[in-house]
């Protein structure tokens, strides 16, 4: 479990061909100070698994699956990815529940200037609209964050908005966003659970309990 808030700016130094996925290089000094083989690491809000390391980064394989979820499918050595570490047990939950378990992309649309801050509009797929409220929280690849504003729910394209504070905009990948950017997008696992629970939700008139009276 991750907390989706970023402990360092990581460096992808390598991406080599593995049957149908990838094998992804990061550097990551941070990360891999107390990192072990199996550890988790989150990648721009990925989910990854050390199956190598060095002083200074790790190295964890990509399958196909997540690549066709998630931007780390388009990335190249060189770009820039937000890091964080599984949370400890008995740690502060600083954002909120974070799996790294990633829903799909969305499209930045706008940048816009505030006094001290950005605020990002993002477009997201319309399965994905009905699980994002009104200052309920999301992750943005990998970044916790809280939603500013979101799409009424008969707008044909979706989207929600997230205002960004100085330490968010330099302390992740964040700040380098431009409209037309694609970001990992991870829902509120507790949205997810109750959009899951009402489809089994009983039609009205049925006997709960399965018999007769």
């Amino acid at each position: 479990m991750f907390t989706g808030i970023i402990e360092e700016l990581g460096e992808i130094t390598d991406m080599a061909s593995s049957g149908d996925g990838v094998r992804l290089t990061v550097r990551a000094p941070i990360a891999v100070s107390d990192a072990s083989h199996g550890d988790s690491i989150a990648v721009s809000g990925v989910c990854l698994t050390v199956v190598e390391q060095a002083a200074d980064g790790f190295t964890a394989d990509v399958m196909k699956q997540t690549l066709d979820m998630s931007t780390l499918a388009g990335a190249t050595p060189g770009r820039r990815v937000n890091i964080e570490r599984a949370t400890a047990t008995g740690g502060r939950l600083g954002g909120h529940i974070v799996q790294g378990h990633i829903d799909g992309t969305g499209e930045v649309l706008q940048v816009r200037p505030g006094a001290q801050w950005l605020v990002l509009r993002i477009g997201l797929p319309p399965h994905l609209a009905p699980l994002v409220v009104d200052k309920g929280s999301i992750a943005v690849d990998g970044v916790s964050l809280t939603v500013s504003a979101a799409s009424a729910a008969d707008v044909d394209a979706p989207w929600f908005e997230v205002s960004l504070i100085p330490e968010t905009l330099t302390a992740t990948t964040l700040g380098e966003r431009a409209a037309g950017d694609r970001v990992n997008l991870e829902t509120d696992i507790l949205a997810r659970h109750v959009q899951r629970l009402l489809a089994f939700a009983p039609t009205a008139g049925a006997d709960p309990e399965g018999g007769s009276r």
